[in-house]
């Protein structure tokens, strides 16, 4: 029986010194919402929001059931930008509100101010609050924001809608080109040529509309780079736009079919016939 006995702890002990190490905590779950997180993030960006919606979905599902905080803030504010772009703003609001309530509950001083800034760019853009009290939220806020490039980028891109709206162009575009240096450092092409964009919305308010084609040339040629092909279809439309306030109407008709036939290859037939009558 003791030769029995000493076999056996022999085994546990050769079995214990050959098994793999234990790994100790365990991301799995966590790893999995993130990357779930990135291609919803993704999708939103290149404007398929349907489909970011069953992704962020999942990556919030995936974020409570690993009762992560910095998750469930993260995939609650791209959850609401989405929602928010399909003009679901009562659900995007909620989202947000819940992300910033769960900053605060975890004292997470730099997501609770990118949520209020996320909060004060819906209110400005579906018109519940003034440009100046927003900008004024978004200065209070953006000093606590300082660790991730990526919502320092986002919050100057809402100082820059906020002086658009204010027609202080020349600040606004100031604003822009900050985030966009950020984006094209770090190589964040979607992003880029979204700051590209609202730089040439500037221009065209202020007049200069060779200036917001050029940018939005420079915009079209990143989605290009990038295949974002809902990124160029808005792109050639708003090119059309531009051409038409410039009094370029011929430009403006090629510009309005080029962005339709993309809308069209993209299944937005709705958008496509609106543009191919502006065309006509």
């Amino acid at each position: 029986m003791r030769i029995t006995a000493v076999f056996f702890i022999l085994i546990y002990f050769v079995s214990c010194s050959t098994a793999p190490k234990n790994p100790g905590d365990i991301f799995e779950t966590r790893n999995r919402s993130e990357a779930q997180l990135e291609l919803g993030s993704k999708e939103a960006d290149r404007g398929n929001y349907e489909t970011a919606l069953i992704l962020l979905n999942e990556s919030k599902r995936l974020a409570i059931l690993s009762d992560n905080p910095s998750l469930l803030i993260r995939t609650g504010l791209s959850l609401g930008n989405a929602l928010f772009a399909l003009g679901r703003t009562d659900e995007a609001f909620a989202e947000w509100n819940k992300s910033a309530a769960e900053a605060e509950n975890t004292s997470n001083r730099e997501l609770a101010a990118v949520s209020r800034v996320h909060i004060a760019r819906g209110r400005l853009l579906s018109g519940s609050r003034d440009a100046q009290s927003v900008l004024d939220e978004v200065n209070r806020e953006i000093t606590a924001i300082n660790s991730d490039q990526l919502y320092i980028a986002f919050s100057w891109l809402v100082t820059g809608l906020c002086r658009r709206e204010m027609g202080r162009y020349a600040e606004a575009e100031t604003a822009v080109r900050r985030s966009l240096d950020i984006h094209e450092k770090g190589r964040y092409l979607e992003q880029a040529s979204y700051d590209w964009f609202v730089i040439a919305s500037i221009r065209s308010l202020a007049g200069n509309y060779e200036a917001a084609l050029q940018a939005l040339r420079t915009a079209r040629d990143i989605d290009r780079r990038t295949e974002n092909s809902f990124g160029l279809a808005s792109d050639w439309r708003a090119m059309g736009d531009v051409y038409n306030k410039a009094g370029n109407e011929a430009a403006s008709r090629q510009a309005y079919q080029r962005a339709a036939a993309i809308f069209r290859a993209l299944g937005n037939s709705d958008e496509a016939s609106a543009l191919e009558k502006k065309a006509n």
